[in-house]
């Protein structure tokens, strides 16, 4: 019998430490794939396949266009035609849809992503004319790349701040740990949560869409951000802004920060960045001729030049900032192109005028409620000639505006403190812009839930509030997937999640609040850590 013990502890002592990490990742990993598989084979009766159909059928507009544009230079299914049609469409569809009612509203890194994979579906299913969903595998492919990106930023994020150990952890037994050893574990146990948030897999595998492709810039961008590299902050923003045009609200909140420290050099990288990516992505509409292209690959280099032979600090932000400008002034000398922006941005701000789309747990779905619309007007007045409404879409934006500003400003001082609340920060601007603005679908709460996921690095209270989120935006995304395929045995389901919006509402919203108070209330004893910057 003891030797049968001694051999059990021998066996259990060598999974200890670094082996029992690595061992608990690995079968988190494959639970999460696991979920994600049932995820999408049980739900076939579900599934929301016209974000598929929409997108095989937009990719195959580019590749016809690139077609039609070939005639009889070279291979119409060449990569070289594709292109063509690519930088074509957004102008096409402007042209042939006068009335401003694009149907069109990807931007230009997700028309992209959907363009190729309509290509390779082609190529293996000739003559298809209408997505389906045995072709969504590449897609499901790069939904779980970019899941498996967010559990990995999310965890370095957490990891980063909480191994600085200043602030709070989740458990009194771990603060007896080293802070290193505190911010594995509680890294560990964020990325662990969000891999396997629920809001999150039904999004990108049941229902299925795409919003998961900008959250690892997002997270990766706040990382970037805590450890003082605010121009790949910027880049990582109009990256996946690119992909997913929502992200353009939240990216004022890394302006605003270094603005609310005062470091005003901190923001311009910021924007130099968000600014000079922005120009690499659409210089293909905005470069219109040779001419353009050459003169705006001159000056730049000219300008390197210049900054060679100078001893100025923050080049690269110069050059960076040079080069958005350039291409901008270019653009508008060679008449270049906008569709892209009209169509990938601009149209989805105005393509749904509502309060909520679908089944919203926040304030304006409480608005629509009690009978309020998003373009009534609630004030107006006559200014010589001039007519000024204020209607409730633009209250909304300001008390949102607002928020951030506040939410900022915590965070830099949080920052400053090394508090490990500035993780509660970075996930508050996404739960402020589903809680306060108008247009929201139901499944925007999932990006705030999954990166306040990152509050297991905080403390126990805001890890509890976490699921909340998780709850509500998996509720409001069954609900949606419910209505659509509606049964007379889903009927009872749909009812009570439809009447729960008014206390849904209440949750989020107060939930949201316990967020943004976290950031804005001054934790005693940490005073005397303001000066002590963490972020160069």
């Amino acid at each position: 019998m003891m030797k049968s013990c001694t051999r059990w502890e021998q066996f259990c002592s060598g999974f200890t430490g670094p082996r029992a990490v690595c061992l608990v990742a690995l079968a988190l990993v494959l639970t999460g794939i696991r979920l994600r598989q049932l995820a999408w084979s049980e739900t076939g009766d579900l599934r929301f396949t016209k974000d598929i159909i929409n997108g095989f059928y937009w990719g195959g507009e580019v590749v016809d266009e690139g077609k039609s544009l070939t005639g009889g230079e070279g291979s119409p299914d060449s990569w070289v035609s594709f292109f063509r049609g690519y930088v074509a469409l957004y102008d096409q569809v402007k042209e042939d849809y006068s009335d401003d009612d694009y149907h069109l509203d990807y931007p230009p890194l997700r028309l992209l992503v959907m363009s190729v994979w309509t290509k390779h579906e082609l190529a293996l299913h000739p003559g298809a004319d209408v997505g389906k969903p045995e072709y969504a595998g590449p897609l499901l492919f790069l939904n779980v790349l970019c899941e498996a990106a967010t559990a990995a930023g999310i965890f370095l994020l957490v990891r980063h701040w909480v191994g600085l150990g200043t602030g709070k952890t989740p458990a009194r037994w771990l603060r007896g740990m080293a802070p290193e050893e505190r911010g594995w574990i509680c890294g560990l146990a964020a990325a662990s949560i969000a891999w396997i948030e629920p809001s999150l897999i039904l999004d990108a595998h049941a229902w299925p869409q795409w919003d998961v492709w900008c959250l690892p810039f997002f997270v990766f961008a706040a990382l970037s951000a805590s450890t003082g590299r605010w121009l790949w902050c910027g880049c990582l923003l109009a990256l996946g802004a690119m992909f997913k045009g929502q992200l353009l609200m939240v990216t004022p909140f890394f302006v605003m920060w270094p603005v609310a420290e005062k470091e005003w050099r901190r923001a311009l990288r910021v924007v130099a960045g968000f600014s000079a990516t922005v120009a690499v992505i659409v210089s293909p509409w905005l470069l219109h001729g040779p001419a353009a292209w050459v003169c705006v690959t001159g000056a730049v280099a000219a300008f390197a030049v210049f900054l060679a032979t100078r001893k100025w600090t923050d080049r690269k932000t110069w050059l960076c900032g040079f080069f958005a400008v350039a291409t901008g002034i270019a653009g508008v000398v060679s008449h270049g192109s906008v569709a892209w922006a009209e169509i990938g941005f601009m149209y989805g701000t105005e393509q749904y005028p509502y309060l909520i789309m679908g089944s919203c747990y926040n304030l304006p779905a409480l608005l629509d409620y009690a009978g309020f619309s998003l373009k009534d007007p609630l004030w107006s007045h006559d200014f010589g000639g001039v007519d000024v409404a204020v209607n409730l879409q633009w209250i909304l934006r300001l008390c949102y505006i607002v928020a951030l500003w506040f939410c900022a400003r915590g965070a830099a001082r949080l920052a400053g403190n090394r508090d490990t609340g500035i993780l509660t920060a970075l996930a508050t601007p996404w739960l402020l812009m589903f809680m306060l603005l108008g247009q929201m679908h139901e499944r925007y709460l999932m990006w705030g839930a999954i990166v306040s996921a990152a509050a297991f690095g905080t403390n126990a209270r805001l890890s509890l509030v976490h699921f909340l989120f998780s709850a509500a935006s998996a509720m409001m995304i069954v609900n949606v997937m419910l209505m659509d395929k509606q049964t007379e045995a889903t009927l009872p389901a749909i009812h009570f999640l439809g009447e729960a919006t008014p206390w849904g509402s209440s949750i989020v919203i107060v939930s949201t609040c316990v967020y943004l108070w976290e950031c804005v209330r001054r934790h005693d004893g940490q005073a005397g850590q303001a000066a002590q910057k963490v972020i160069s």
